[in-house]
């Protein structure tokens, strides 16, 4: 059997370190540095002049595009070294000088990328992160460190997002949204201080939820922010609805588990 790791398509001018783990049919661009705990999959692409170091795994299918800068030490200043990792899944698109930074050990030591993400150029995402899959990063959005974003979560361009902040699945912040509380699943967020706009009702389209499932979540966000209930009693008054619908369950979960304050 031969060796999948070896006999790559490497540009003459890159820096590839020789105890790096690339596909036989992976290609690295020029001037592109690769160093040597990287571990990359087949049928990926890295553009040039991109730099990739520290402890990082890319999964196949994946598109680094010039000047994009993953796995280097967290922007923390309690960072010591430690070796923590970057973890990116498969099918990712990573436009030009988007920057990936790896874990610290006051977390997991993992920033986690899910699958067949859209990470736009200029894009940040901190130390600690954790996104879904199927997400959309428009151009300058912002992770903080030890953000959590959930699947099919889209970012409009220049979102600055808190650290520590949850962004619940199929959420949609417009650009420019400064979010520093958590997200529900299935909300948008408006632009400047985010506040909540309404259910994300064409994206939830897009992705085939049914009418009916769409209902059931528009009663659900008109609990949580029309009915002037708390927070605790809109939790409660949308036991039944989760009864019956797997959305509002996911939604009322994300609530019960809010360790930060929801944008209301």
């Amino acid at each position: 059997m031969s060796d999948p790791y070896c006999d790559t398509l490497i540009h003459d001018t890159a820096v590839v370190d020789p105890a790096a783990r690339v596909a036989a049919d992976v290609t690295v661009g020029p001037y592109s540095v690769i160093g040597p705990d990287v571990e990359i999959e087949s049928h990926c692409r890295v553009g040039a002049h991109a730099v990739i170091g520290g402890i990082t795994r890319i999964g196949e299918h994946t598109d680094i595009f010039p000047f994009a800068s993953l796995g280097q030490a967290p922007q923390d200043k309690k960072y010591a070294g430690e070796p923590t990792r970057l973890e990116i899944g498969r099918g990712n698109t990573i436009r030009e000088y988007v920057t990936i930074n790896r874990g610290t050990v006051q977390d997991q030591a993992v920033t986690r990328i899910g699958d067949d993400n859209w990470i736009m150029a200029y894009v940040h995402i901190a130390h600690d992160c954790r996104i879904g899959n199927h997400t959309v990063l428009a151009n300058n959005a912002t992770l903080a460190g030890h953000v959590h974003v959930g699947d099919f979560v889209t970012l409009g361009g220049a979102v600055l997002v808190h650290q520590h902040c949850h962004i619940g699945a199929h959420a949609f912040a417009a650009y420019g949204a400064r979010i520093n509380k958590n997200v529900p699943p299935f909300v948008t967020v408006g632009e400047g201080r985010a506040r909540p706009r309404g259910l994300n009702s064409e994206g939830l389209k897009r992705h085939g939820f049914s009418e009916q499932r769409i209902v059931r979540l528009k009663q659900a966000y008109r609990l949580l922010y029309r009915s002037g209930l708390t927070l605790e009693q809109a939790i409660e008054q949308m036991q039944p609805l989760a009864a019956a619908s797997d959305d509002v369950g996911e939604l009322r979960d994300f609530l019960r588990n809010c360790s930060r304050s929801l944008v209301r």
